[in-house]
């Protein structure tokens, strides 16, 4: 039989001994790659926060207020003014103005070392259903920050500035402590003012939390009762890369993706790649040398 039959498998098997080697190269150089990727952190804030349940008149419904105003997670701001909805059997199912205000603006934002949310909030006017001439709250200036930052203590902040009015009487807050209004007739509102919480890597800050139970007796409502936030900003600080590995930058929406050891022999004579090149050639060589031996003890 012609010796050439003989060469084709043997050049064919070494061809095929050769691409599967070379294909297996990638995997096993990637084992050794270093990975320098990062936790880059979280932000939100958020101007209005509702989880009211609202009561008709013959309190045969309970429907549901849940609505936000500017609530956003990093990287995003906003700075709408008023917020309306509009509720089925409330008003005659007219639009109503939950909160209206001069400014209301909420900004989140996220880079590699810094984690940060705030709100701030001027002249707010806040009404629940049933009550379209009497605010449940006004007040003057609302703020709210959280901070978090690699490598320092997180810090949270909160403040009510200027007048603050409820159910059309006039109060005085306590900063961290709770104030309680009750109207006649009206209903009643709990206030805890400047809530703040901090752990080692995360830090809130709610400017106002009001627990409302507010009967009415208009606009075919019989009862208002759950809770409104006012001003919260929450953080949670970027993880610090390993020593000597860059922390990637923040690309919301992107995967984020590994960087791989170079192995530039050239310039370092040597890598943490280089036993697996030179165990991928040896393997290339053996393979060829074993492909040429059957090879010629075919032709003899």
């Amino acid at each position: 039989m012609n010796s050439n039959n003989f060469r084709m498998p043997a050049r064919r098997l070494a061809t095929v001994a050769t691409v599967t080697a070379l294909a297996a190269s990638p995997a096993v150089l990637g084992a050794g790659a270093a990975h320098a990727t990062a936790d880059h952190g979280r932000a939100s804030a958020v101007v209005l926060r509702t989880g009211l349940d609202v009561s008709l008149l013959n309190r045969s419904v309970d429907i549901p207020l849940a609505v936000s105003l500017n609530e956003v997670q990093a990287p995003r701001s906003a700075d709408r003014t008023a917020l309306s909805t509009r509720l089925d059997g409330v008003a005659g199912g007219k639009p109503f103005t939950i909160l209206g205000a001069d400014v209301a603006a909420a900004k989140a934002t996220v880079t590699s070392r810094r984690a940060e949310g705030s709100v701030r909030l001027v002249d707010a006017r806040l009404h629940v259903p049933g009550l379209p001439l009497l605010s449940l709250i006004e007040v003057g200036t609302v703020t709210a920050k959280a901070t978090c930052e690699v490598g320092e203590a997180p810090a949270a902040s909160a403040n009510v500035l200027g007048a603050v009015t409820v159910l059309g009487k006039r109060v005085t807050l306590t900063a961290g402590g709770t104030t309680q209004v009750k109207v006649p007739g009206v209903g009643e509102v709990r206030l805890d003012l400047a809530q703040r919480r901090t752990t080692t890597r995360t830090a809130a800050a709610t400017a106002l939390e009001l627990k409302v139970s507010v009967n009415p007796l208009k606009l075919n409502v019989a009862d208002v009762e759950g809770t409104i936030t006012l001003a919260k900003a929450t953080c949670e600080s970027p993880m610090a890369a390993p020593t000597g590995h860059p922390v990637q930058s923040h690309d919301p929406g992107a995967d984020v993706k590994p960087q791989g050891a170079r192995a530039d022999l050239a310039e370092t004579g040597g890598s943490s790649a280089t036993p697996y090149i030179a165990g991928g050639a040896l393997a290339l060589v053996l393979v060829g040398g074993g492909a040429v031996a059957v090879a010629r003890r075919r032709r003899n």
